[in-house]
């Protein structure tokens, strides 16, 4: 097995992993827990957000990864995959929300980072996580809990995961041109 293929079996690991973390952090974790509703988190002075959006946003960062180390055909099915998975596991209010939400926010993400990655790693990943950060949040907010109250939080929590990768993208980058390991 070569050192690619390791790689990227181990982004996939931790990609299906932020799965079932972040459906049991919005049910289980938080500084405050709405009745009926949410955990939530402090994401800015003053703005709060269910803690689960420190999850997908690594997982938008890590399909992006998969993606660079397997390929767009293991990418798909790993989406397929946590599309299923997030259903199965998902808390029976947020099963709708949490599928959905997945299933177009991390094809949106793959949208956005397959043209842009010839481009550059970083302006890839950062683009796309926010493009997949962003419909995300309104997917599952809205179907949720039928209103985008923490539309603000969603984003900056998940934004905060985002720029805490890019600088392990950097390097990531660096070794990669280092050792001859481009894209898939």
């Amino acid at each position: 097995m070569t050192r690619r293929t390791r790689e990227g079996l181990v982004f996939l690991a931790a990609f299906a992993l932020c799965i079932p973390a972040a459906n049991w952090l919005i049910g289980n974790v938080g500084t405050f827990c709405v009745p009926n509703g949410p955990c939530l988190i402090p994401v800015a002075p003053g703005i709060t957000a269910p803690s689960g959006v420190l999850m997908i946003g690594a997982a938008l960062v890590l399909r992006d990864l998969v993606q660079r180390r397997l390929g767009l055909r293991y990418t798909f099915a790993a989406i397929l995959a946590g599309t299923v998975l997030s259903a199965a596991i998902a808390p029976p209010a947020l099963v709708l929300a949490s599928a959905a939400a997945f299933l177009i926010s991390e094809t949106a993400d793959l949208a956005i980072y397959t043209p842009l990655q010839k481009r550059g790693l970083l302006t890839a990943v950062a683009a796309s996580s926010f493009v997949g950060l962003v419909v995300d949040s309104i997917v599952f907010l809205t179907l949720a809990f039928g209103s985008l109250t923490y539309l603000w939080g969603q984003v900056i929590g998940k934004s905060w995961m985002v720029l805490a990768a890019l600088p392990l993208i950097v390097l990531l980058r660096r070794r990669d041109e280092r050792l001859g390991m481009g894209a898939a």
